[in-house]
């Protein structure tokens, strides 16, 4: 039977030789995945004149939204986008794996990615390629060509700038391409105060300080040196080996954005906040017209018979300052919170139709059109389409049935057999090859859950309970899978040890109200509601329940003085935000005055004068409302933590 099906395996890919988009021979593809650009600041800097080339490939190419998927996290997504697979198949579930032996934890890595990437389906089919800091390509996979994999640059891995010119194993493929693009490489201190001056506002002392991931101006020197990086490897490589397929991926706007997006064209901050904005504020609309010079620079390259294809794997809200100012402090936001659902897509160059929108393109449909613009036929096991509205002349290339052999089909993720074996033997030395990732088990458990898969998510998650059974937010997690199979008194079994583990917990005061909900007691799943949105004023899910329900999200003030400070309260907040910290202390003072006995004064009081760093302040506050709310396990959770900081 194996041999069979490695026969038809055989025939199938050489069918993939025989369609292409047109009929006619194939141009070269290259590909420009610009990490968080967003399509709306794109549009409002397009129209203020600022970005020309983007300008360029709208008015001579085709463009649209591109839907990205939950959860928007960068290696996710770029694996969905290389492989034209959902998660669920392709297997990259978070940034980080964990060494089972060591419990040290390690970047995801190529070895984990259970079916092929665009450049291997390429390769396969005699074309060659070149891909340059794409999510998880190291280690660097044997290929028709070069790759450059994200370690090279790797943000999250060198802090001491190991790494350049190819000393740790698996970086470059072929191995020597290392020595050749040594001098490529650049690291943070290579960033010069003229370079830094188009972005941020600092002295040439700051700038030369030892680099440090604390430090936030260091992070920045690290996207714009990794991004210049990989600008410069991805233009030699084009020029000196020619690839049919060249994928090049660049940081710059995603890093700066969770960075400095707070500050980006925000009104009205005061205190710390508009020290950042005059130092930082600029930084990522510079980074935008950065994006945009690179994307001029790819354009000045190709010839007639290119296909420029510019992409994003979502966008960024931007301008939006966070709930907790002291956030801001540390202005690394590396979490997707601020990420939008809409990146951007671009096609430019051969056989792209002028002018055109693309139809709600979403990440599954690029690898398939990639396929097609390379003359490759698309894959009956990619769930996507060729965008064929964006094409001169679209065809209908027969699909084949799958590009991936019979053991990876079977398997997950099998090594790639033509790695030398003493650098597989080195890493395996090391724990990369022996890894698990429990964040993105999580991440695939959710994607099950969403999907109506509940069975499959109820299992996963059981399984990551007995792994990690005092993780409260698991047991709510795992809860709320087996309310949707209807088991609703093992999934209140799980919530009520959730909550013991951790009472700030607003996922499962929550799925407590959808299960009380769904067995129509309604007082006491509008009581669950409450609770969540008690320890988190934004649980959008409680909020949306509410509102079906008919129910006020929160209750009303019982005097017209509580009424008044509630409102001076959250007025005070917003001064807090802004980073008007004395502002929002005389504005509480009226609000106490008005309403001594009301708990969210005194929280704020106690939210504020942390900011102020008065940490006696902030615990006196948060006492006094404890006595009004002794139930309130955020206040105690607080007030434990300050204590013990103290």
């Amino acid at each position: 039977m194996r041999v069979r099906v490695r026969c038809l395996v055989a025939v199938v890919v050489l069918l993939g030789l025989t369609h292409g988009c047109g009929g006619d021979r194939p141009g070269r593809v290259l590909v420009l995945g610009l990490d968080g650009v967003d399509p709306r600041i794109v549009e409002l800097l397009m129209a203020e004149g600022k970005l020309p080339n983007f300008a360029t490939l709208r008015q001579g190419g085709a463009h649209g939204r591109l839907l990205s998927s939950r959860p928007i996290l960068s290696p996710i997504i770029w694996t969905t986008i290389a492989t034209g697979r959902p998660p669920s198949e392709h297997g990259i579930g978070h940034f980080v794996a964990v060494n089972e032996r060591t419990g040290e934890q390690l970047p995801v890595t190529s070895q984990m990615r259970r079916v092929k990437a665009i450049w291997q389906i390429f390769s396969d089919q005699g074309r060659r390629v070149g891909v340059v800091g794409w999510w998880a390509t190291w280690p660097a996979e044997t290929v028709q060509g070069a790759i450059v994999s994200d370690h090279t640059c790797y943000h999250f891995l060198f802090a001491d700038g190991a790494g350049a010119g190819g000393e740790r194993a698996g970086t470059f493929y072929p191995p020597e391409l290392g020595e050749e693009l040594a001098p490529l490489i650049r690291r943070p201190g290579d960033v010069t105060p003229a370079e830094a001056a188009r972005f941020v506002q600092v002295d040439a002392e700051e700038l030369a300080r030892p680099f440090s991931f604390t430090d936030d101006l260091s992070h920045f020197k690290w996207a714009l040196a990794t991004a210049d990086t990989y600008r410069r490897i991805g233009l030699h490589l084009w020029e000196a080996q020619r690839p049919d397929l060249l994928m090049v991926y660049i940081e710059g706007v995603d890093s700066t954005s969770h960075l400095f997006g707070h500050l980006f064209r925000a009104a009205g901050l005061a205190g710390e906040l508009a020290a950042q904005q005059r130092r930082f504020g600029d930084a990522v609309e510079q980074m935008y017209l950065y994006a945009d010079r690179v994307v001029g620079e790819f354009m000045a390259v190709m010839d007639e018979r290119t296909t420029l294809v510019v992409l994003s794997d979502h966008g960024f809200e931007l301008g939006v300052l966070p709930d907790d100012p002291s956030k801001t402090r540390d202005m690394r936001r590396v979490s997707e919170r601020y990420h939008r659902l809409e990146g951007i897509l671009y096609l430019y160059g051969h056989g792209v139709k002028a002018r055109s929108r693309i139809d709600r393109p979403t990440l599954l449909d690029v690898a398939p059109t990639l396929l097609a613009l390379g003359g490759l036929s698309p894959a009956r096991d990619m769930p996507g389409r060729v965008l064929a509205e964006a094409l001169v002349r679209p065809s209908e290339p027969r699909a084949v049935a799958s590009y991936e052999t019979s053991e990876r089909v079977a398997g997950a993720g099998a090594p790639d057999a033509a790695v030398d074996p003493a650098i597989l033997e080195r890493l395996r030395s090391l724990g990369y090859l022996d890894v698990q990732s429990p964040q993105g088990d999580r991440n695939l458990a959710a994607l099950h859950f969403e999907a109506g898969r509940y069975a499959e998510a109820a299992q996963a998650y059981e399984q990551l309970v007995r792994e990690s059974p005092e993780e409260g937010e698991l047991r709510a997690s795992l809860a709320g899978a087996l309310g949707a199979l209807g088991r609703y008194d093992e999934a209140l079994e799980q919530l009520e040890t959730a909550i013991r583990l951790r009472p700030v917990n607003p996922g499962a005061y929550h799925n407590r109200g959808v299960i009380y909900e769904r067995q129509g007691e309604r007082e006491a799943a509008v009581r669950e509601y409450h609770t969540a949105l008690r320890y988190d004023p934004q649980y959008a899910p409680s909020r949306r329940a509410l509102e079906r329900l008919g129910a006020p999200p929160a209750e009303g003030p019982r005097t017209a003085d509580e009424g008044r400070a509630t409102e001076l309260a959250e007025r005070a907040s917003d001064e807090a935000r802004s980073g008007d910290y004395r502002g929002a202390m005389k504005t509480l003072d009226e609000a106490e005055r008005l309403a001594p006995g009301l708990a969210r004064v005194h929280q704020y009081r106690a939210n504020v004068a942390y900011l102020m760093g008065d940490r006696a302040g902030a615990i006196a506050a948060l006492r006094r409302a404890l006595e009004i709310e002794p139930d309130n396990a955020l206040y105690r959770t607080n007030l434990e933590r300050l204590e013990r900081e103290r």
